[in-house]
């Protein structure tokens, strides 16, 4: 990727310091089995809609940002992001199990709202200065994003042991997240700035012409189309072994009496979910998008179905593996939106897109939230959420095919 222009390295490099703090909420198994406990009397499921109301929000809100950054700018959209996210998670820190439903609202709706309006619309801004490279592009920004987790869950998990352990010191680190966020994101947003139109129409590279990359719809167009269903559509089928796992890999690897080495679990699924970003935005760029995504959708269907037959220090090699294959689908879905619609919309579009992983990340986090409670003296009983994932991974699978079918020149 050549990044002679010192402009759109400013803005690459602003991006990524945003995209990493944001990448904090993968790691939301750190904090799933205390805050069951401490707030929410136990139940898994309840604790873990907190996470997928993060999710599915943040999808919401890649939508309404998006749109919103077309019309003022992305500067003003990161900003408010950043500011709305804070509150979110300092509110979160003073919630008891006597206002247990607050957490769904602050850490949930409201960070997930901030982090939508900073997550799409600062991936758009970059794929601008670099059309000709939207996969590496692409790659490289969601893979820091991934890296977050990675730099965050010894840190986090060294925050709530120094504020006084596992179901007591969660608040007070909802509390530093929410002011480093206030920081780092509001401060990036200065940085924001689309190149020349003429920069992002302007040459693109052999591949990238043959994806058709020249057009230009608005939200308002896709949605008229059969193809917008479909991406949307395997998006949210494509994600839910891979959001299982971010939600629960502690505690199974805890039922799994790996409790010591338990958080190896959290590291090895966000270290390998930003690997895996990386690494299958550069792959999509040579073998096109559809081809890849079929490779992860295979990946995913198989993987999904292995996690009771692993035991030992398997679970965790399991783990990364699903966070390397999840990993490779938030990086070639913007690409393929882009491809398919155009840069012009990018952000918003993608946002719409992304409503297929908000639906994806409730549902996932519930079908497993509701098996690991069936599971709770045999971590077994929860194999059956991991067949779910599997058989919506296949689905997908064939959803891929049948987009290939109907867009050839975006199949390759």
């Amino acid at each position: 990727m050549n990044m002679k222009n010192n402009q759109g390295l400013r803005v690459v490099l602003a991006v990524i310091a945003i995209q990493l703090i944001i990448g904090v909420a993968y790691i939301w198994s750190v904090f799933q089995t205390g805050v069951a406990n401490s707030i929410f009397g136990g139940n898994d499921a309840a604790a873990a809609l907190t996470f997928s109301l993060l999710l599915s929000i943040l999808t919401l809100g890649s939508a309404i940002g998006g749109k919103l950054a077309v019309k003022y700018s992305t500067r003003a959209v990161v900003f408010v992001g950043g500011i709305i996210m804070s509150i979110g998670f300092i509110l979160a820190s003073f919630v008891t199990e006597n206002t247990s439903w607050l957490l769904w609202l602050t850490y949930g709706v409201m960070g997930g709202l901030g982090m939508g309006f900073t997550y799409s619309p600062t991936i758009a801004c970059a794929q601008k200065w670099y059309p000709h490279k939207k996969g590496l592009v692409t790659g490289i920004i969601v893979a820091t994003l991934g890296l977050g987790g990675v730099v965050f869950t010894p840190i986090v998990e060294s925050l709530i042991n120094n504020f006084g352990g596992q179901g007591v010191g969660e608040p007070r680190t909802f509390m530093v997240l929410g002011i480093v966020f206030l920081v780092v994101c509001t401060g990036g947003s200065f940085f924001m700035k689309n190149p020349p139109v003429s920069q992002t129409t302007g040459s693109v590279s052999a591949g990238a012409a043959a994806e058709n990359v020249s057009i230009d719809r608005s939200p308002s167009e896709i949605i008229k189309t059969p193809q917008f269903y479909l991406i949307t559509v395997t998006l949210m089928l494509a994600c839910m072994g891979g959001l299982m796992m971010m939600g629960f890999a502690k505690p199974i690897a805890v039922a799994k009496d790996l409790e010591s080495t338990a958080a190896v679990g959290v590291l090895a699924i966000t270290m390998f979910n930003s690997l895996g970003r990386l690494i299958w935005g550069m792959v999509s760029d040579k073998l096109g998008r559809n081809n890849t995504l079929m490779i992860l959708l295979l990946g995913n269907a198989v993987l999904s179905l292995c996690v009771n037959m692993v035991e030992g220090w398997w679970v965790f090699v399991l783990i990364a593996f699903i966070g390397f294959f999840y990993g490779g689908l938030l990086s070639t879905f913007p690409a393929l939106t882009a491809d398919l619609f155009g840069a012009k919309h990018m952000a918003a579009n993608y946002g719409f897109v992304l409503l297929g992983f908000g639906v994806g990340a409730v549902v996932s986090s519930q079908i497993a939230g509701y098996y690991k409670n069936i599971a709770a003296e045999d971590i077994s009983l929860m194999f059956p959420a991991f067949v779910i994932a599997s058989c919506s991974a296949a689905a997908g699978l064939i959803m891929m095919l049948i987009l290939r079918r109907m867009t050839p020149k975006q199949g390759g």
